[in-house]
């Protein structure tokens, strides 16, 4: 049989948050297509939001690739599945280049480093130079150095200030045995929108093909293109994985899947393993008071910002009453953190405003009472559940503002964060009917 040739990757990354590496991977994502390239895009990490943009921008639907919450065989799956008519694998890294839980999960600590030493693919590293000139030089060596097993093949220079400026700084990297692939001016005009959990949502962005193109524009202009192609190579993985590895169970045979602004941060190899796995996946819009589909024999609801919609969820009587008799007929129905929230008892909004949600179960949340939770968990199933069976093993992650006021059901999850600490996350069940604030990534090995 014809062995597929494996797509040539490359990964973007920086040394700290803020540095432009988003704008930058969807610049070159999106000139890579505008090339006629076919780029699969992922995104080191759990996110959603970024993929979002990614998926716009290539064209194609990003997949997570996480070290910490992510089996070895399931990140070697996602990035075998490239080769089904990529052309190359862009990633976008997390955080600083070598930034991650501290410990090591599945098979990393969720670094961008560890990916790119797992996957084998070159780093290029983007560099927010503001406010200095040589010390960049000495940035970047020291990025390029601290790991064997991670190569930086090149570096692409954000905000930069003048010609005169790049000059100052270009000649020192390349003394430091670094190649310069680009010099990006300073352009506040290439910056998307952002609200409390990250960039405002793709699908919310006005003119949001625009934007990418204006990005693409600078990319094409400042950045080499070739060059970028050049230094991509195949992912160690690709040849070392390939048949289906088994992941999480499907909740059920349909699944009616909620879909909309207020509930779209669902992982795609989530849902790509439940069709895998021979389900239906059936979306459906609360917002729009489509109930879940009578047949289904599970719901979903992901998470997403029912805070900024909760008015008109509680208004949704369709869509609530949808959901009470598939609950009375006994049917798995599961909650991920927004999702959790509106199938409580009430929810109150940033202003104090109380919104009646769903009722399914006792919880009553608050976004007045701000509270940032955020980190890697690990949890064990208490009971059998649409998430899976008792006592199996998951891994995710956590991240939200929402505070709980009051909880009155029996607990889901038994929750630990990457340093093995027990978590107060633990979810709620009542019937069929379960929640948490826990985003599931991944079966433990």
């Amino acid at each position: 049989m014809m062995q597929l040739a494996a797509t040539p990757g490359l990964i973007v990354a920086a040394p700290k948050s803020g540095s432009g590496k988003t704008t930058v991977a969807l610049g070159i994502m999106r000139a890579a297509k505008r090339r006629g390239l076919a780029v699969q895009p992922f995104k080191c990490g759990p996110d959603y939001i970024d993929a979002a943009f990614h998926g716009v921008a290539a064209g194609r639907e990003s997949y997570n690739l996480d070290t910490w919450a992510m089996r070895r065989e399931l990140i070697g799956e996602l990035v075998h599945a490239t080769r089904l008519g990529a052309d190359i694998a862009i990633a976008e890294g997390v955080m600083g280049l070598f930034d991650g839980a501290g410990t090591t999960g599945q098979c990393g600590s969720g670094s961008t480093g560890d990916l790119a030493a797992l996957t084998g693919w070159p780093v290029v590293l983007v560099l927010d130079v503001s406010g200095q000139t040589e010390t960049a030089a000495a940035v970047a060596r020291g990025c390029a150095s601290y790991r064997g097993d991670v190569r930086i093949a090149g570096i692409i220079l954000n905000n930069v200030a003048s010609a005169r400026h790049a000059g100052l700084i270009v000649p020192a990297i390349e003394r430091a045995g670094l190649k310069v692939l680009g010099t990006l001016l300073r352009n506040e005009g290439l910056s998307l929108p952002e609200r409390h959990l990250g960039l405002v949502q793709a699908g919310e962005t006005a003119d949001i093909e625009e934007k990418l193109d204006r990005i693409a524009d600078a990319i094409e202009k400042d950045v080499d293109l070739d060059g970028l192609q050049g230094i991509a190579v195949p992912s160690k993985l690709a040849a070392e994985f390939g048949s289906a590895s088994r992941g999480l169970s499907p909740p059920g045979q349909r699944i009616a899947l909620a879909q909309d602004r207020a509930f779209s941060f669902v992982y795609p190899h989530i849902v790509a393993g439940w069709r895998a796995a021979g389900a239906e996946i059936v979306p459906f819009s609360p917002l729009a008071d489509e109930a879940p589909d009578a047949s289904a024999d599970a719901v979903w609801l992901p998470g997403g910002y029912p805070e900024l919609h909760a008015g008109e969820l509680a208004g949704r009587g369709g869509f609530r009453r949808g959901l009470a008799d598939l609950a009375h007929r006994g049917v798995p129905i599961h909650g991920e953190c927004g999702g959790y929230m509106v199938l409580g008892a009430g929810l109150e909004d940033a202003s104090g405003g109380r919104h009646a949600m769903a009722g399914l179960l006792g919880i009553e949340t608050s976004f007045k009472r701000r509270k940032l939770h955020l980190g890697y968990r690990r949890v064990r199933l208490l009971a059998d559940s649409a998430l899976g069976r008792a006592r199996e093993m998951l891994y995710g992650h956590e991240f939200h503002y929402a505070s709980l006021v009051t909880a009155s059901d029996e607990p889901l999850i038994a929750s630990e964060d990457a340093g093995s600490a027990i978590s107060p996350e633990s979810g709620s069940r009542r019937g069929t009917v379960t929640g948490t604030f826990f985003h599931v990534i991944d079966r433990a090995a």
